[in-house]
């Protein structure tokens, strides 16, 4: 069981990845929108609230973290 687990964690580390790139690059903040948005170009210094689709985004992104954490404790611990 354990070489089954050592050989697919490269690949649900992969996969949880690319998940997480593609969640951030997904969140957007008010005027910061385009190219320049991307790379903290927007100077916006009003504050706002998260709500729907900017909310599951973020909560997404923190399970994706802290699932990608783990999954790199475990295969430290494996090998």
């Amino acid at each position: 069981m354990l070489e089954t687990i050592s050989n697919a964690l490269p690949y649900v580390q992969i996969t949880i990845s690319i998940l997480l790139i593609i969640s951030v690059l997904l969140q957007q903040t008010g005027a910061a929108v385009g190219a320049g948005g991307a790379f903290g170009g927007g100077d916006n210094n009003t504050a706002s609230t998260r709500r729907g689709l900017e909310k599951t985004l973020l909560k997404v992104s923190i399970y994706l973290s802290v699932l990608f954490f783990l999954s790199a404790i475990l295969a430290l611990l494996i090998k």
